[in-house]
């Protein structure tokens, strides 16, 4: 499995997973470039909404195809934002954006003392639309909450997302640090593992 397609068209993920997975040898190519059109996220569970956008992106290129479904769960929150961390702020009547997902999340925690979180990540690769065996991996990164960002890295929540282990926030992280110890890296690194398996 030399090249898979991998089914996002967020820049962010893209540099992530690239930078992972070109150490074992695989060429990722963006959905994008290949005219795919975004999936549809209908389900409340991170791994119906991976499998679904994998298959999706299979289907359309005849490639092995990569997606994953992540986002920041929030304890006293009930994990939200959860699978709708990409449209936190949409789904409360404001815009689609990170800048408007944090606003919305800070106002949320406002007062709170639990500020603990992590970020959730489940990766599903199919090696052809219909795959009886897709491959599933995931990872979870702890930390806190912040009230106020700290960062130029990261993307998303990351700047209010502090890991008391490394003293910084996702977006302190230079992204070599990030891309070895984030909840992505955790579970491509569980991924790789099972594709060598395979091999």
């Amino acid at each position: 499995m030399k090249k898979v397609v991998l089914a996002s068209n967020n820049a962010g993920k893209l540099r992530e997973f690239a930078a992972l997975l070109d150490a074992a040898g695989i060429e990722l190519i963006a959905q994008g470039a290949l005219n795919v059109p975004e999936a549809e996220e209908p389900y409340p569970t991170f791994v119906e909404n991976a499998l679904t956008k994998a298959r999706h992106a299979a289907r359309l290129t005849g490639l092995p195809a990569l997606a994953d479904d992540s986002g920041l769960c929030v304890r006293i929150l009930n994990g939200a934002p959860g699978v709708y961390s990409a449209r936190y702020a949409q789904l409360a009547g404001g815009e689609k954006s990170d800048a408007a997902n944090n606003t919305h999340l800070v106002s949320a925690l406002q007062g709170a003392s639990d500020r603990r979180a992590y970020y959730y990540c489940v990766l599903a690769l199919v090696r052809h639309p219909e795959d009886p065996e897709p491959l599933i991996a995931e990872g979870r990164w702890h930390g806190e909450m912040l009230d106020a960002p700290r960062g130029e890295h990261g993307f998303g929540y990351d700047p209010y997302f502090f890991l008391p282990a490394l003293g910084a926030s996702a977006a302190e992280l230079e992204p070599a640090v990030k891309n070895a110890s984030s909840h992505r890296a955790m579970a491509l690194r569980q991924l790789l593992a099972r594709l060598s398996e395979d091999a």
